[in-house]
């Protein structure tokens, strides 16, 4: 797995304080982007929380599945939460170090009271005396909230500046492009109230040793759900129920369990499980688990965002929509349209392709995309999405053959010491090496697949080009 370390100062450690006007939580901010441009430590919120202590449990789950690897478990993850302020909300999002669950609490305006929210995108300091003093914090005494320092000279302030050092694998920043882009086709499927959801929840297989219970099926029955043992109509996957754990944080101050998936079609392949989303509404928040296809399978690999990779018409058009994002807290696909002078379905791939640099995110609550950025650089997720890359090394090695006409046969791919066959039919491409046959699509296209639709497209644009040159003459 590719690492590198960034370096996170913050001016003093986060802390959860208390004194005769009541509690103060101070959550320090490391460098980061805002509308003013890159800042060592931007303050985004300063008033009080409306659920004190449903908030503190929401940052500990979000802080839980940073530090968690639910498969392997060997190793311990380390990475500070991300926070967002977008103007009428706080958003703190990880990942755990699997990659295979993505954590976000939105803590919406009804859950602060104060001044308005800033703008911008940072890690945030949450150490180990904090989650303990917030896992001891009882009762919703009035709890005043500050996220980044107000103060100009923060570095002056307590002393020496604390420095950390955290891994940032290529694997987590294509996760956080892979669960937005799987999370896109999501719709609601069932809603539980809160007795039942912590029954349902309470009721769920558990670890053992380091085994996982494996995949389970869900279908609505009435207020609650029941387990099914294929993927019939209507049902929502369950990949390895284990990884809600975190949910257990909040359980008692929630007000609903609302569960988001695609499609299940009845009869689908046995063993092709699915991604899904498991959100707590809370009052004034959101606590939203999205689990990857499988406990020993990470969002990185999934291959949903290899089109829009692979598109240089995306890669243009990302540039022209990145300079009308404005931190907005839902992104108007029609606006930004009408702005940019695109079509819709041309602003969604730009925005795709914008996830994979995490700028974008997408909140399936709200139906809409969202503004941040991750501290990364553009370009990363291309460089090191090992599909792309291969596929890349195809065409320029001269390995790819298409066929006049993709009806009339299928294109060839030269790869190691094999050929394969990429057969076209519209916009679905099989191909015959192993890949397609464990996967059918299911996790994107194979390298050789993903070389032909590169190699067509670029023969199409030559095409049209050599016709332009012709009618000047």
């Amino acid at each position: 797995m590719t690492r590198s370390l960034q370096a996170t100062a913050y001016a003093r450690p986060s802390a959860l304080e208390s004194s005769q006007d009541g509690r103060r939580l101070g959550l320090e901010t490391s460098g980061g982007l805002t509308p003013q441009g890159a800042e060592a430590h931007p303050h985004f919120f300063s008033g009080f929380l409306t659920s004190p202590q449903t908030a503190a449990r929401g940052l500990l789950a979000v802080a839980d599945v940073a530090g968690a690897r639910y498969h392997d478990r060997i190793a311990r993850a380390s990475l500070d939460p991300v926070v967002t302020g977008n103007g009428d909300r706080l958003r703190f999002e990880s990942f755990s170090g699997c990659c295979g669950v993505y954590a976000r609490l939105d803590v919406l305006s009804a859950g602060l009271d104060g001044a308005q929210t800033g703008h911008g995108t940072t890690n945030v300091d949450v150490n180990n005396p904090l989650r303990e003093a917030l896992s001891r914090m009882a009762g919703d005494d009035p709890l005043h909230l500050r996220v980044g320092s107000q103060e100009l000279a923060v570095t002056t302030l307590g002393g020496a500046v604390v420095e950390k050092k955290v891994p940032l694998p290529d694997r987590w920043l294509r996760g956080f492009a892979e669960a937005q882009v799987a999370t896109v086709g999501f719709d609601l499927r069932a809603e539980l109230p809160a007795a039942e959801a912590v029954r349902f929840l309470r009721s769920l297989p558990r670890t053992t040793g380091n085994a996982s219970p494996g995949a389970l099926w869900v279908v609505p029955a009435g207020r609650t759900l029941r387990p099914t043992t294929r993927p019939t109509a209507g049902a929502v996957c369950l990949p390895g129920p284990e990884r809600l754990a975190a949910l257990q944080r909040v359980l008692r101050h929630a007000t609903a369990l609302r569960v988001y998936g695609p499609a299940a079609v009845d009869g689908s392949a046995r063993g092709a499980t699915t991604a899904s989303a498991w959100e707590a509404v809370l009052p004034g928040m959101r606590l939203t688990l999205t689990l990857s296809p499988g406990a020993s399978r990470g969002f990185s690999g999934e291959g949903g965002v290899l089109q829009a990779l692979a598109e240089d018409e995306a890669a243009a058009d990302a540039e022209l929509v990145s300079v009308l994002l404005a931190w907005e807290p839902r992104i108007d696909v029609a606006d930004l349209a009408a702005q940019s002078g695109l079509t819709a379905e041309r602003v969604r791939a730009a925005l795709t392709r914008l996830g994979t640099a995490g700028r974008v995110g997408y909140d399936i609550a709200d139906a809409a995309y969202f503004h941040r950025e991750l501290p990364y650089d553009s370009d990363r997720a291309e460089r090191h999405n090992p599909r792309l890359v291969a596929a890349r090394a195809l065409i320029s090695s001269g390995a790819v053959r298409l066929s006049a006409d993709p009806a009339a046969g299928p294109a060839s791919v030269r790869s190691g010491e094999r050929t394969y066959q990429v057969r076209e039919s519209g916009d679905r491409l099989s191909c015959t090496c192993q890949w397609w046959a464990d996967f059918q699509g299911r996790r994107g296209p194979c390298k050789h697949a993903l070389a032909v639709r590169m190699a067509r497209r670029g023969a199409a644009a030559s095409a049209v080009a050599q016709t332009t040159t012709g009618g000047a003459r």
